[in-house]
């Protein structure tokens, strides 16, 4: 079993092969790149997957994220991880693309076809993952997000709050706001999950 001193040396080691990559990464060497991308791609494309809703949108916001990232690395000040720091650059651009998408949609159904749309929409979805994707989808941004990050991909609100640039205090409001919500719209199906 690793003692306290043994978590801190492995802590304070991967901290100074963190700087050591970023500094490889800001003079522009290919192999710093690659392994900061290898490190931290899948985790940045399941976050930018939920928060999307959507696969296509998510690679977008995931090759963005990095794009933007490798662009930026002389502003990376190294108060937070690498991993803390390409998160926030990834919810950023996750809420963006997410509000490009709906004004996209809003321009592209007309007022007629919007009515007819909702009119034929099956009251009664039998795919429960539909469901709950579509209730978690309809959380206002912020109960959205701050929901994915800590029950979805199991970020502490410590961790929440500072990619999100808010409060601690404010992201367990809005977990607390995004459950209760939740519980209300799913409420009607609580049977088919027994």
């Amino acid at each position: 079993m690793e003692t306290e001193s043994t978590l801190s040396l492995a802590r304070a080691d991967r901290s100074a092969d963190q700087r050591a990559l970023i500094e490889r990464a800001r003079r522009g060497d290919a192999s710093a790149h690659r392994a900061l991308y290898d490190t931290h791609v899948d985790r940045i494309y399941r976050l930018t997957c939920r928060l999307t809703g959507s696969e296509h949108l998510a690679r977008e916001v995931t090759q963005d994220t990095f794009v933007r990232a490798f662009a930026g690395l002389e502003g990376f000040r190294e108060d937070a991880s690498v991993g803390t720091w390409l998160h926030s650059i990834a919810v950023s651009l996750s809420l963006n693309a997410i509000k490009k998408h709906k004004r996209e949609r809003a321009r592209n159904t007309s007022l007629d076809e919007a009515g007819t749309i909702a009119a034929t929409a099956p009251r009664s979805d039998p795919l429960l993952r539909e469901k709950l994707m579509q209730a978690v989808n309809d959380l206002p941004e912020g109960c959205r997000t701050v929901f994915m990050m800590h029950d979805a991909e199991g970020y502490t609100h410590d961790e929440i709050a500072r990619t999100l640039g808010i409060a601690e205090g404010t992201s367990k409001a809005q977990l607390a706001r995004a459950r209760q919500k939740l519980r209300v719209s799913l409420a009607q199906f609580a049977g088919e999950w027994k």
